[in-house]
């Protein structure tokens, strides 16, 4: 079955730097573990060459950046990506989440000035994880927009036992951020965002059983009195998207929640990710059995609700 112009959420991008900042990038990567030959680079050509051999209308470009300046200018430089192409990129605005006044400074801008689809945050960003109670104002804010939110794990925090933390430790920040985010009373609080979770939600999915059981019982502090049920609910309302998971996470992800609510992600632009897996990941998606032919399709296109502002530019070709 071959892509068709499919929506692709998860997908990343550098901003044009100098060389030195590129290599102390690497320095940095390599302390994490990493084993690399030569620093990390994007280019939008490369990618875009990428997308029309795949069949990819459109990458929702995200870059998160660990601080305000570097955050900043990423931003500007994807929205005039999405200038320059906007029939092929979306943005989601990366918050600084460390920061409540800065980021619903960046909200504003980015509704404003640089026309935003949506935003990207990072599960666990400079000590800050998104269930902290300080956020409460900027998921305010998020709410009042009906915004949809892209939740990415660190994939460049220290190494776990000599290897990077991309390959499993976020799948399990994913989890235990969810999970908080579940007691915090962030889901039942905010109603009108929707969450999107990186790589099929991490480990949450195959967790998932596991609040929803024993989550509630007396020797588990739950200050906001969440109940099984709203846990059920709330995970059930995710997004996940597909990157660097298939098969073996589609099934809990279906456990958890609905097809309807996945979405095709590739993780696309970032050194952990390259063509070959990109296809190996696709390709176990489209022949998983687990879902009807016209299901995986859906997954494919299914982002079109959610940014109906990327859906219209791909329909005008603008």
């Amino acid at each position: 079955m071959p892509v068709n112009q499919w929506i692709d959420v998860h997908a990343h991008f550098f901003p044009p730097e100098r060389q030195e900042v590129r290599e102390a990038r690497r320095v940095s990567m390599s302390e994490a573990g990493w084993i690399l030959s030569e620093p990390p680079r994007w280019d939008p050509q490369t990618t875009l060459n990428y997308m029309d051999r795949t069949g990819i209308a459109m990458q929702m470009l995200s870059n998160i950046p660990k601080t305000l300046g570097a955050l900043r200018s990423s931003n500007e430089y994807a929205a005039s990506l999405v200038k320059e192409h906007p029939a092929r990129f979306g943005l989601l605005t990366a918050l600084p989440t460390d920061s409540p006044d800065d980021a619903i400074a960046e909200i504003n801008r980015a509704s404003h000035e640089l026309h935003t689809d949506g935003y990207a945050v990072t599960c666990h960003y400079n000590g800050i994880y998104l269930s902290d109670a300080r956020l409460d104002p900027v998921w305010k804010e998020l709410d009042g927009r009906h915004a949809v939110v892209f939740a990415h794990p660190n994939a460049y925090a220290p190494a776990a036992m000599g290897r990077p933390a991309a390959l499993v430790e976020v799948a399990f920040e994913t989890a235990r951020t969810v999970v908080d985010m579940l007691y915090a009373g962030t889901f039942r609080k905010f109603p009108n965002i929707t969450f999107v979770l990186a790589h099929c939600g991490g480990a949450l999915p195959a967790l998932s059983g596991r609040p929803m059981i024993l989550g509630h019982e007396s020797w588990i502090a739950n200050p906001n009195e969440v109940t099984a049920a709203e846990f059920r609910a709330h995970l059930r309302g995710i997004y996940l998207d597909t990157a660097a998971t298939c098969p073996a996470t589609l099934g809990p992800a279906l456990a958890m929640t609905t097809p309807e609510h996945l979405v095709y992600g590739s993780d696309c632009g970032v050194p952990c990710t390259t063509e070959a897996t990109m296809q190996a990941n696709l390709d176990a998606l489209l022949s998983y059995a687990g879902l009807s032919p016209g299901q995986i399709e859906d997954i494919g296109h299914n982002a079109l609700r959610l940014f109906p502002c990327a859906a219209e530019r791909i329909k005008n070709g603008r």
